[in-house]
């Protein structure tokens, strides 16, 4: 089993059941004791800030506030620099607990020892 979980969701409302699939597999990952690193990019970028995830309704599927809460909880979340910007959304927008961090940063993670790396 991955020590660590990155997954990078690049679906919001555009691409529901993708961006549902990626929030549930990094909140059951984080249920199973896994490392996670949820990267919030394109239209998911949105979700970083306060009461977008509440707006996002897909039948069937868990509530998008109580996944993100999960992970927030034992993981961590972070918003695409460049994702960011486009939006103008700064670090002062986001949910308590979201960092804003570049490619960088997630090529150092998704590569690091025993990391499996996801994108929806």
């Amino acid at each position: 089993m991955a020590k660590k979980l990155v997954i990078k969701v690049t679906a919001g409302a555009d691409g529901p059941e993708r961006c549902s699939q990626a929030f549930t597999v990094a909140a059951v990952a984080v249920a199973s004791g896994v490392e996670v690193s949820l990267w919030l990019t394109g239209e998911s970028s949105w979700f970083a800030l306060p009461g977008r995830a509440a707006e996002f309704e897909l039948p069937h599927a868990a509530p998008l506030p109580d996944l993100l809460e999960a992970v927030l909880a034992g993981g961590s979340v972070t918003l695409c620099t460049q994702c960011a910007a486009r939006r103008e959304i700064t670090q002062a927008d986001v949910v308590e607990g979201v960092r804003i961090a570049g490619a960088q940063v997630f090529v150092s993670e998704a590569m690091a020892d025993g990391a499996q790396a996801l994108v929806y």
